[in-house]
């Protein structure tokens, strides 16, 4: 069983879950595919403090990567590019491409998009960052506008930090 609740953002309202390993997901309210809480999950908008204050932090531009422990649902490929993922670099994008020939397969690329479009744990595992082969923003579940927002946001808050 896992615990969800709602978490404010100027995003729009987030719905969080985890279990008793970590967070395991954080969809925004019209995420592509929707949310994905089951009717035996347990609602407690009060056990996210620790996500809530994070977040605020992150909106704030005054953290730049998240200390959550996480527990996404996925297979091995996936969990694989989901980590990937975790070390880019806040304030800076990197193509599909070049998270596959990280993971060590040059021509996975399209498998390595299809992994980080099923991202449950959007913001926090900065699926974002990522961009296509010619720096054009493409797919992003919470909508291209938010994907550009959350960019923008990152390179501000680096312009801030130096």
């Amino acid at each position: 069983m896992r615990t969800w609740g709602v978490v404010p953002s100027p995003l729009g309202d987030l719905t969080v879950a985890r279990t008793d390993r970590g967070l395991a997901g954080v969809w925004f309210a019209d995420h592509r595919g929707g949310a994905r809480v089951d009717a035996e999950d347990e609602r407690d908008d009060a056990a996210f403090g620790d996500v809530a204050g994070q977040l605020a932090e992150y909106f704030a531009g005054a953290r730049t990567a998240f200390d959550l422990p996480l527990d996404p649902p996925g297979d091995a490929f996936s969990r694989r590019v989901w980590e990937a993922l975790t070390r880019i670099p806040h304030g800076t994008t990197t193509t599909y491409g070049e998270i596959a020939r990280t993971l060590g397969g040059v021509g996975h690329s399209q498998a390595v998009g299809l992994a980080n479009g099923r991202n449950p744990l959007s913001i926090v595992v900065p699926c974002h960052r990522v961009v296509g082969r010619d720096g054009d923003l493409v797919g992003y579940a919470g909508g291209l506008w938010r994907k550009r927002f959350l960019l923008d946001l990152e390179q501000s808050a680096d312009e801030r930090l130096f």
